[in-house]
This record gives structure tokens, C-alpha cells and sequence, in this order.
């Protein structure tokens, strides 16, 4: 589904140009961001970007997996993400889980959640 991964390329590009806007328009109200230490709502991870609390400095996109159902879409994102986090740089690989709800024909981003892996 194509549609997803331009949804999800914007919802990326939106995090790491700290364009808060793009994201209230394309992330659901009551969406969940899970991080390695933190779970925020959509408006606790549009205030961390705001306040620069977590800065992606480079994302390395490596492999794309796409699951439909019904209502839902899940969007595996394999990366290697570079960010800087409360003031210093860390680099990890994670699978990204990325959980898009179906609005008519609109999807939203629902849940993401960051998996830490071992190469």
C-alpha cells in the first residue's frame, strides 16, 4: 500500500523539521508514542520535538514491511536513527512500528513504537 509509506515519509520529514503542524494534521488525537524509556501522547511527542528534547539528526531507512487489515494498517519501519537526546548524540537501530487507523479514505497514524535491535 502506497499510500501508507507516503503518509509515514511525511510524518518523518515532519519529526525531523520539527513541523509540528504537519504532524497534528497526519497523527490521530489519541495516538501513542512508545519510546525506549517513555510513552507520550501525540501532544507530549509534538511538545518534545517543539522544545527540541529529542532532535533526528539522520534517519537511514533500510526496509519497508506493510501488513492491511480490515480497519488498520501496520507499517515496519527497519532504520538506523541518529538523535540527539537530552543533549547527546546516540545512534540505534530500531524496527519502528507505525499502527495507521482507516477514516474513510484517509489514515492516520494511531501508535509508534520503537524497538531497539541487535544487528
Amino acid at each position: 500500500m502506497e499510500k501508507v509509506v507516503e503518509i509515514s515519509d511525511k510524518i518523518w520529514k515532519a519529526i525531523q523539521k520539527e513541523e509540528t503542524d504537519v504532524l497534528i494534521e497526519l497523527v490521530h488525537p489519541e495516538a501513542m508514542f512508545v519510546h525506549m524509556g517513555i510513552t507520550l501522547s501525540r501532544d507530549d511527542e509534538i511538545n518534545v520535538i517543539k522544545e527540541r528534547g529529542i532532535v533526528y539528526k539522520e534517519i537511514d531507512f533500510q526496509e519497508k514491511t506493510i501488513k492491511e487489515m480490515e480497519s488498520v494498517v501496520i507499517l515496519l519501519n527497519k532504520l538506523k536513527l541518529t538523535a540527539v537526546v537530552n543533549g547527546e548524540e546516540v545512534t540505534n537501530p530500531f524496527v519502528v512500528t507505525e499502527v495507521y487507523t482507516k477514516d474513510g479514505e484517509n489514515l492516520r497514524l494511531a501508535s509508534l513504537s520503537y524497538t531497539r535491535i541487535n544487528y
